[in-house]
């Protein structure tokens, strides 16, 4: 079982802090990239999970404000240090956070230990092979859409996972990958999209916050 005492023996950390809703939130973040990329083949298994992505931070946001309704569930795919399920839990919603590298379910585990996340599970979850049980009113993911070969394994964990009244919502930087699966998604989901700008002094983000509810032809 991890604690903070092993979790602290295991990696070298920063911490950051994120403000949402007025309330503060600190993480444990990877101090070095390096140490989680292999060096003969930097691209192979990228740590996409090591940073707070500016799409985390939205949809964090989003769902921080979003009345959480007793006894539904929420699934998070590709939590990565578990940003948004964490702040999701902390606002009242029932969350199940999911991810496939070891790493990052490490850091999502030692950060609910220090943000006292309750009304929160953490499994492991391949999304070409997934091996969780049961069904969610919500299912919700932070820049998860960057290869099309992943297109499809991911509207089958919709399929499987969603319940047939459900929703989804993701939240991406636009992008010809996010693009393309809304295009696909569309024939199975009534999907609406908002456009979410970033602003600071030195760049402005735009991400993608989208919502999709099963068409008929879902299932």
């Amino acid at each position: 079982m991890l604690t903070l005492k092993s979790f602290h023996k295991k990696y070298d950390t920063t911490t950051s802090e994120l403000v949402i809703k007025g309330r503060t939130f600190p993480f444990f973040m990877a101090r070095n990239l390096e140490d989680f990329v292999d060096p003969q083949d930097i691209f192979q298994d990228f740590p996409l999970w090591i940073k707070i992505w500016e799409a985390s931070f939205v949809l964090a946001e989003y769902l921080a404000g979003m009345e959480a309704e007793e006894g539904k569930r929420l699934l998070e795919i590709g939590c990565g240090i578990g940003v948004v399920g964490i702040v999701a839990s902390s606002f009242g919603h029932q969350v199940t956070m999911t991810e496939y590298n070891q790493d990052a379910l490490n850091f999502a585990r030692a950060n609910a230990l220090l943000n006292e996340a309750s009304n929160l599970e953490i499994r492991a979850l391949d999304w070409y092979n997934p091996e969780i049980e049961g069904a969610f009113d919500y299912i919700v993911g932070s820049e998860v859409l960057y290869r099309e070969r992943d297109f499809q394994p991911i509207l089958q964990l919709f399929k499987t996972y969603l319940k047939k009244r459900g929703e989804i919502i993701l939240a991406e930087g636009i992008r010809k990958t996010s693009m393309a699966f809304m295009h696909q998604m569309s024939d199975y989901f009534h999907i609406t999209a908002q456009k979410k700008v970033l602003r600071s002094k030195e760049k402005e983000i735009a991400i993608m916050l989208c919502r999709m509810k099963p068409k008929g032809s879902f299932g």
